[in-house]
């Protein structure tokens, strides 16, 4: 067990599953009591009986529910160190197929939720010099097809933990973004078990998308939970003292990726040559 941790208190959010779940088992792990938020219940309680954190059943982006969960945080344990912002939400088509609905929500779930939450956490994390980790994405730095809602707001996520370096840096906060390439949770499963169906694949499954989607990724596969939970603990930790503002991209490679030659590397490849 790490020490890094020890006496320290954070709020996950979006801690259902995937990355959230992960990152709880990792800074639980390492000695913090930790708060863990989400609205599915049922997914809330297995994260608790395997780890030990403490329940939390509300919206990240509810106003109400952000001061309660931090409120409810300080009467319990006195202080608030860390605030890993990784709920999200979807918002995939392209602008010109995305009602006005579908685009309040993806701004709702993938850019309020870290505001409002943010906000409520900041006078408890000046208190304690703490630190916060948004969960971005590598849709935060480049444009995918047909995910226009969700690029925006994950670009728009990295402009928020500009400003809050920029402005709390002074007060002794950290803030810093993870831009994890695809992952597998059961969210990303879902979706690669359909993608690897639209390309044909009868007997289509979820390894079949990932190993699609990461033909030309360096490290030619898709991350694990646990090794997104690593990044963040990292960036939450005294480990990263001198480091706010930053986004790091944890993507196996793919954005160091010249797509002009892409094919010029598959041409290589069949004919055995390493590059």
């Amino acid at each position: 067990m790490s020490e890094s941790f020890e006496g320290k208190v954070a709020i996950v959010t979006g801690g259902g599953s995937g990355i959230g779940a992960a990152v709880t088992r990792r800074l639980a792990d390492d000695g913090a009591r930790v708060i863990v938020m989400g609205r599915n219940a049922d997914r809330l309680r297995g994260v608790v009986e395997a780890t030990g954190a403490t329940r939390f059943v509300g919206d990240a982006a509810d106003p109400a529910d952000a001061e309660r969960v931090v409120s409810e945080t300080l009467a319990a344990h006195g202080r608030l160190d860390v605030l890993v912002a990784n709920a999200g939400g979807h918002g995939y088509n392209m602008v010109g197929e995305t009602t006005d609905e579908e685009w309040a929500d993806s701004l709702r779930g993938n850019l309020d939720t870290a505001f409002v939450m943010a906000r409520a956490a900041l006078p408890a994390l000046v208190d304690s010099r703490g630190s916060i980790v948004m969960v971005a994405s590598l849709a935060a730095l480049f444009a995918g097809p047909g995910v226009a809602g969700y690029t925006v707001a994950k670009h728009a996520l990295i402009g928020l933990t500009r400003s809050l370096a920029r402005d709390y840096g002074p007060s002794g906060v950290r803030v810093n973004a993870v831009c994890p390439g695809w992952v597998r949770t059961p969210m990303a499963d879902a979706e690669m078990a359909e993608f690897a169906c639209a390309r044909g694949i009868s007997t289509a499954s979820a390894d079949d998308g990932y190993r699609l989607v990461s033909t030309d990724v360096p490290l030619r596969r898709a991350a694990e939970p646990d090794e997104i939970a690593s990044v963040i603990r990292f960036l939450a930790s005294p480990e990263s003292s001198f480091i706010t503002g930053a986004s790091i991209v944890a993507d196996g490679g793919a954005h160091i990726v010249d797509l002009p030659t892409v094919e010029i590397g598959r041409a290589a490849e069949q004919h055995g040559v390493q590059g």
